[in-house]
């Protein structure tokens, strides 16, 4: 790799370029490129984050406050941590008894204020487990899911809103009146179905892009806001 001044105001600002080898393909070398030169990257080490996607959550809940001290929290697909991180300590989670609960299928390290099972959150007793760990119910369901990508736009779209809709059914048999979901999706609309049943159970509905979020990248956050209860769903609900 080397390093080559950046141009402009005279601030002698560096940019990390990666050589052409053989056998990297120039995707790869872009991507790579990318992530060396990413600020965010640059903070989440410095300040021991374990993802620069945890600035998403930190973004959105600057702007839309939807994490609190002594609220309950369910974190889906938290690996590597760094959504967990963010929201055990702005809603103040004890150690001892966390009040963060985040599933993955990955290992991970522990999270301090997080309770972490190791799971696939669409096994049949996942939701079951995540209600018994964090004792009661959640005042917050985030979900960072995203199926591994093909490189086909249209089958990635369709293979995350499956997990966003999963994590929809969850949240809306789950959360405490009041509450929020957040979950990922990607552009090309979400599909209208999803979106009238999260209308229906939640009093305001969001598509939501933080700065974090790179400008080139096709996700989005779907956040709805103000869980009606179980009173307020229909039938087919």
């Amino acid at each position: 790799m080397s390093r080559e001044r950046k141009a402009g105001t005279g601030a002698r600002a560096l940019k990390t370029r990666v050589k052409k080898k053989r056998g990297l393909k120039n995707s790869s070398r872009r991507w790579l490129e990318r992530h060396l030169n990413d600020p965010y990257v640059h903070r989440a080490n410095a300040e021991g984050m374990r993802s620069r996607a945890a600035y998403k959550l930190s973004e959105i809940d600057d702007r839309h406050r939807i994490l609190g001290p002594g609220m309950k929290v369910i974190d889906l697909g938290a690996a590597p941590g760094g959504w967990s991180q963010v929201a055990a300590a702005r809603v103040k989670s004890d150690a001892q008894h966390p009040s963060v609960v985040g599933i993955d299928y990955l290992e991970m390290d522990p999270v301090p204020g997080a309770a972490i099972l190791q799971a696939d959150f669409l096994d049949e007793d996942a939701p079951e487990r995540l209600i018994a760990v964090l004792g009661g119910p959640p005042d917050v369901v985030l979900s960072d899911m995203a199926a591994p990508t093909t490189g086909h736009r249209r089958t990635d779209h369709l293979r995350t809103m499956h997990l966003c809709e999963a994590a929809a059914d969850f949240s809306i048999s789950v959360l405490r009146p009041g509450g929020h979901f957040l979950a990922k999706t990607f552009q090309g609309g979400a599909e209208a179905e999803l979106l009238t049943r999260l209308k229906r159970n939640f009093h305001s509905v969001h598509h939501v892009k933080p700065p974090a979020s790179r400008g080139e990248s096709v996700e989005l956050y779907l956040l709805a806001k103000g869980f009606k209860g179980s009173a307020d769903q229909t039938v087919e609900d």
